[in-house]
């Protein structure tokens, strides 16, 4: 028996070919109430993958730090930018 094939909307991203990338975006649901279930499931997917773990590490926490750090830095960058010393102005 062979699979049956999926339809690209039911696709994840990462399984998703370049020439179906069209048709996978037209499927998305684009409302508020879409994007926030979109959230959802990916803080679900994250958490369960990550923290909600039988023998858990601080790979899941770190990552949320690191990705933290990186935010705060780049909404911080145009304050940095401007506040650091410049030798011959």
């Amino acid at each position: 028996m062979a699979d049956r094939p999926v339809p690209v909307v039911e696709k994840r991203l990462m399984d998703v070919k370049l020439g179906e990338l069209g048709t996978w975006l037209g499927g998305r649901d684009f409302t508020p109430n879409g994007l926030i279930s979109a959230l959802r499931k990916g803080h679900d997917r994250y958490y369960n993958k990550y923290i909600n773990v039988k023998k858990g590490g601080f790979g899941g926490i770190a990552m949320l730090l690191a990705g933290y750090v990186a935010l705060s830095y780049l909404w911080e960058y145009d304050h940095i930018k401007h506040d650091r010393w410049r030798k011959y102005h």
